[in-house]
């Protein structure tokens, strides 16, 4: 059954936080958290896409300040709940002027927009010269992608499986065509790289080593077959 994302998520937010807290989820948040942290210590940041807030909790640790933006209202109350401060909006439609902020950042979001470039022009338009983006995509030369296409879709809650809203693999190639003007690429990381299955990060002896080489690995050229491409942009100062 096809979805809106506003609906999607809002029927997803009822138990996405559940195992949250350890092993796979715990690991690939972390990774991301510290992928933002590389440019944003210290600055004004915005979560595009926060859902309950697991990344921009992590965020405000080190941001001056960390205010988060998500379209559905069920994800942004458990954020709420977290004291995070956030607001409804469209990524594609960011409530707030030019030169905001010094990072805008979004994780496990614009695989799932209709139009990722008008999203990035979005996302830089409220960054500061000399900012940046932090932003992942899907990737189709992954692990993850051949194991999404062999399983049937997952339940994400109970109306909805995994293939009810839109969701995209890009090539790094392919998403490179769709950075902003104005935009050069500082980096590339990957997250999720050796990890076959979420069960292998509960397995006792085998999480350290897994979590191990997902930290080793992600700034190597191995990164190119993760499962999350995270790129990293400076906007022209």
């Amino acid at each position: 059954m096809a979805a809106s994302n506003r609906d999607y998520y809002d029927a997803f937010a009822e138990g996405y936080d559940e195992r949250r807290g350890r092993g796979y989820h715990k690991l690939i948040d972390d990774q991301a958290a510290e992928l933002v942290r590389r440019v944003g210590t210290g600055g004004d940041l915005l979560d595009v896409g926060c859902g309950t807030g697991l990344v921009l909790e992590r965020v405000s640790r080190f941001a001056r300040r960390a205010r988060g933006v998500d379209l559905s209202p069920g994800m942004l109350d458990r954020a709420r709940a977290r004291g995070l401060d956030v607001e409804e909006a469209d990524a594609a439609s960011l409530p707030f002027g030019d030169d905001a902020f010094d990072v805008a950042y979004s994780f496990k979001v614009l695989s799932h927009v209709g139009d990722l470039g008008a999203c990035l022009r979005e996302m830089a338009r409220v960054v500061k010269p000399g900012g940046h983006l932090v932003f992942d995509v899907y990737n189709r030369r992954s692990l993850r992608y051949l194991i999404k296409r062999t399983l049937q879709p997952g339940r994400t809650s109970r109306h909805y499986r995994e293939d009810a809203i839109r969701t995209r693999f890009w090539l790094p190639a392919e998403a490179a065509a769709h950075f902003p003007k104005g935009s050069r690429l500082l980096s590339r990381a990957g997250i999720r790289i050796v990890t076959l299955h979420p069960g292998m990060l509960r397995v006792l002896g085998m999480r350290q080593v897994v979590a191990w080489l997902e930290w080793r690995l992600m700034d190597t050229p191995l990164s190119r077959f993760a499962g999350f491409t995270v790129f990293t942009l400076e906007m022209e100062a």
